[in-house]
């Protein structure tokens, strides 16, 4: 059954003519109910969870949970955490769910990623990761992807997109510090670092519009103004300027930071700029790689 029904939208995997089955549909203990060990969203919105809790204090939970028989006459949860979160700030005992058939864990994994794209229960960067999990681990194009959930391929490859972003970015569209859409215009200055932090720091200082920092996105940033003090860097014996400029350009594309070779003759020293704690983290790992 679960094999039919996927990419089919989340309305086809509730079965049309059994939701008054009891062994289909039924009022379930909520302790009975364990979470998905495959659940790809991270991150949930304490005030948006209390919203909707408040919704089914008053309600009730409208929206069955789907969910999958385990031992000892326990559930596992497929899809609906957000919604089996919010009963519990609620209070509630008891929520409406659909039993399905078994699956496997590549099965739930599916189902349960679908679910929530469809759902819009995930953010853009968790959105991201879902589409990516679905290719790696199903060995699926983009174009497949998007039938699944219903979207177009386009849509697909913008949201993967923000993954190019540094991790640092990532978090803060993950937390709602900055907007899809501001992140959208940073994928611009990706490779420039310096730019980069310097817009975003701007984009939450300043509460800058998107369009405000499509504009600073645009400016071509002005070379620092040499000072009389400094002179130029010697370059070692037998090695030539052009290589270590590839060198150099390497090493940013790479870490996606400012990076200097000082050469000193035949010695110098390598000079990797980070902008914050997670930053430095960020380098570290890549480097311990």
């Amino acid at each position: 059954m679960v094999k039919n029904v996927l990419g089919r939208g989340v309305g086809a995997l509730l079965p049309e003519d059994s939701l008054d089955e009891a062994d289909k549909f039924f009022m379930c203990d909520i302790d009975k109910i364990s979470p998905n060990p495959n659940q790809p969203r991270s991150h949930f919105d304490a005030d948006k969870l209390q919203q909707l809790a408040d919704s089914i204090r008053e309600k009730g939970v409208i929206q069955p949970l789907l969910v999958v028989r385990a031992h000892g006459n326990r559930y596992t949860l497929i899809a609906g955490e957000r919604r089996l979160r919010a009963a519990k700030l609620a209070g509630r005992d008891e929520v409406p769910v659909v039993v399905m058939d078994e699956t496997s864990d590549n099965e739930s994994l599916e189902l349960a990623l679908i679910e929530n794209i469809q759902r819009h229960d995930l953010n853009p960067i968790e959105e991201a990761q879902a589409y990516t999990r679905l290719m790696e681990e199903f060995r699926l194009t983009q174009e497949e992807v998007a039938k699944k959930v219903g979207r177009q391929r386009s849509t697909v490859a913008n949201v993967l997109r923000l993954l190019h972003l540094p991790k640092t970015l990532q978090d803060d569209v993950v937390l709602g510090v900055i907007s899809e859409g501001h992140a959208r215009v940073l994928l611009r200055i990706k490779d420039q670092p310096e730019q980069l932090q310097e817009v975003r720091d701007r984009i939450v200082n300043e509460e800058l519009s998107v369009r405000a920092a499509e504009r600073l996105c645009n400016k071509k940033p002005q070379p620092p103004e040499p000072k009389a003090s400094e002179t130029p860097t010697p370059q070692p014996e037998g090695v030539p300027q052009a290589y270590c400029a590839a060198l150099l350009n390497q090493l940013t594309n790479q870490l996606h930071t400012k990076v200097r070779i000082v050469q000193q003759g035949q010695r110098g020293k390598l000079e990797i700029e980070y902008y914050s704690s997670d930053d430095l983290d960020r380098l570290v790992s890549l480097l311990a790689r």
